[in-house]
């Protein structure tokens, strides 16, 4: 893969956050920064990473309570995931970037550009919402406590057939293989404080205030975050694209890396850094 650089950086409360910086490929390149979904890791982005580095510098990294970043459960939101993103950009020096996040990372995306408008450059919302719904509190606590009292095992094929494809998982099985020893390697009391997170986040009021141009990507098979979720974004997001990928699911940066790529790309070139 590309020239890269492995760190942790401390955040004001004192999380450590483990990162990788994929070095530019020139100078003045654009700065982009990727944010991962539920219960996996920054290796989630890694396809990607391989269509971006050609024309970016790139920043991935472990969320709080995710991958090789600390592990420490407490009341989480999106906004202190937000900060965690602004404080990482502070470690490096990055005064803007380019920001993409899928599913939960997209929730953190969205409070990171409504909070840090004048860090966002741009904005990619991909497979994910404002809002899971009234309902969402008490859907996300029952597969938290399925987790808790039956493993995380017991999730997996709830998650895969929701993360892909039938075509996807039968002819990529390394790569579900891949993200399930992830998904299984988690935190249950940091999992439990994400999934609550997700039930309880309501960002429909940030979404006025997010003024960069934005890519909102949904697979038209998602059922995690539907289209109709995607069309809300859009619709609510003043400077804002919607794009429906023909036979994506719900994590279509591994399943569609190139479209992805190719759309976070022309954000990065619709914008003046």
């Amino acid at each position: 893969m590309s020239n890269s650089m492995n760190g942790t950086a401390n955040t004001s409360d004192g999380c450590a956050i483990s990162y990788t910086l994929h070095a530019a490929p020139a100078a003045g390149a654009p700065r982009i920064a990727l944010i991962h979904s539920l219960a996996l890791d920054r290796s989630f982005w890694d396809a990607v990473v391989g269509e971006l580095n050609a024309h970016a510098e790139v920043l991935t990294y472990d969320c709080r309570g995710h991958g090789a970043s600390a592990r420490r459960a407490s009341t989480y939101t999106p906004e202190l995931f937000a900060r965690d993103l602004a404080e990482l950009l502070d470690h490096l020096g990055w005064a803007s970037a380019h920001v993409a996040g899928c599913s939960m990372g997209g929730c953190v995306a969205q409070a990171f550009a409504a909070k840090y408008a004048r860090r966002t450059l741009s904005a990619a919302l991909i497979d994910t919402t404002a809002w899971y719904g009234a309902e969402a509190p008490k859907q996300w606590r029952e597969r938290a406590g399925t987790a808790r009292n039956k493993g995380l095992s017991a999730l997996i094929e709830f998650q895969t057939t929701r993360w892909f494809g039938d075509a996807f998982r039968s002819g990529n099985p390394g790569i579900v293989d891949a993200l399930t020893r992830i998904f299984l390697a988690n935190d249950i009391d940091c999992y439990q404080a994400t999934c609550e997170m997700l039930g309880d986040a309501d960002l429909r009021a940030l979404a006025p205030d997010i003024k960069v141009p934005t890519a909102v990507i949904v697979g038209d098979e998602d059922y995690a975050a539907t289209v109709a979720m995607a069309q809300w974004l859009h619709q609510a997001i003043p400077q804002s694209s919607l794009t429906i990928l023909k036979g994506g699911r719900h994590l279509t940066p591994v399943e569609r890396p190139k479209d992805i790529s190719a759309a976070i790309l022309e954000l990065t070139r619709s914008v003046k850094q």
